[in-house]
């Protein structure tokens, strides 16, 4: 082919230079005491990569409620509002274009987060999991299940935090509904067993998510926001799958062709689901003739199979996770046909440059 699909401009709702999105993933290099962005980590991480042609952060916690894993960026203090413009505009004045992904882990946390109280999510429910607590991995515990009114408030977090991404210089907001956290608690059966109004129906279970979103569009244009989903996650964080399972996802990306998003992100299956029948092998292929908008897939792809998928019409962007944190140049390499680096796990979640902004580009 003359050009390769990943590398093709994409204008509709968002304009990016090509296709190839940064995906987001927790680093955890915000240890200071207000879990704050810095310029000299996170700022020159991002600006490393801002040839892609969208980066979407890492998850970055609403509210102090919404916290789950040490060291991660929040977007809920004016600290923080403060230290994210400076990424930011290291990542505009390389022109890159960035997204902030907004997160509450619900049950995913741990009291030691949270003053000895219970983290909160759709029912009380215990993932049987573990939480990365500043004293290393604990079991998680069973939550509290969020009052009607803890619900209300958290909507208000989140559609703040969406506030001071502008604020912050961010180009749009990715709501992570995704991978176990909060809206995924409430979209499951396995973690949702309330009988009011947040829980049921496939409508009530994803009520909680759509009041968040209809928040956020009150502070920031639609198609300036993104939402992701995990539709067969099975068996992480004690999410399982069951017959409602691919349905509820099946309403919620029907529901967002109401809308006029940057974005739906979706993943392909985290694990082999081959023998799960309420699961869908082939995430894209199957929720493409669903979603009128732009379609972002995610999970296991390399140069090629991001090129097929968006060849074959079954995605319009491709986002890569672990090949963009050892190849901070992976556009150009994609690009030029170069050899990839190989990522060092042991860095993944550790503090400090190493494993984080000292991968090289590579020596044509």
């Amino acid at each position: 082919m003359s050009k390769q699909p990943l590398l093709l401009p994409y204008n509709k709702n968002i304009n990016l230079k090509n296709r190839v999105v940064m995906a987001p993933m927790t680093r955890s290099r915000a240890n200071n005491d207000g879990n704050i962005p810095t310029d000299e980590l996170h700022g020159l991480y991002y600006e490393q990569r801002a040839s892609a042609g969208l980066i979407i952060t890492e998850g970055s916690q609403v509210s102090n409620k919404a916290v789950g894993y040490i060291n991660t960026a929040g977007i809920h203090t004016d600290a923080q509002v403060e230290g994210w413009k400076k990424v930011t505009k290291l990542v505009h004045d390389k022109g890159g274009k960035i997204f902030i992904q907004l997160w509450h882990v619900g049950r995913m946390s741990h009291p030691d987060f949270h003053n000895g109280e219970l983290p909160l999510s759709s029912s009380a429910l215990n993932p049987n999991a573990k939480s990365y607590t500043p004293e290393g991995f604990k079991d998680t515990v069973t939550p509290k299940a969020m009052t009607i009114a803890e619900i209300k408030q958290t909507v208000i977090d989140f559609k703040n935090a969406a506030a001071n991404a502008v604020k912050a210089g961010f180009d749009g907001v990715e709501i992570h509904s995704s991978n176990g956290y909060i809206f995924h608690q409430f979209f499951n059966n396995t973690s949702n067993n309330r009988t009011d109004e947040y829980g049921g129906s496939i409508e009530n279970k994803t009520r909680f998510f759509f009041e968040v979103l209809e928040a956020i569009k009150e502070v920031i244009p639609q198609e300036k926001i993104g939402a992701r989903f995990n539709p067969s996650l099975n068996g992480l964080f004690g999410m399982t799958m069951d017959k409602e399972t691919i349905p509820t996802f099946e309403y919620i990306i029907k529901k967002l062709n109401d809308y006029n998003l940057a974005y739906v992100h979706l993943s392909e299956p985290f694990t082999d689901v081959s023998d799960i029948p309420y699961a869908v092998k082939e995430i894209a292929k199957h929720f493409r003739p669903l979603y009128n908008g732009t379609l972002m897939i995610n999970a296991g792809f390399d140069q090629e199979k991001g090129n097929k998928v968006i060849e074959n019409g079954d995605a319009d962007l491709v986002a890569y996770g672990k090949l963009f944190i050892s190849n901070p140049d992976l556009v150009e390499r994609f690009e030029n046909n170069l050899e990839l680096a190989e990522w060092d796990e042991d860095t993944f979640y550790t503090t400090g440059p190493k494993g984080y902004t000292d991968y090289p580009k590579a020596s044509k």
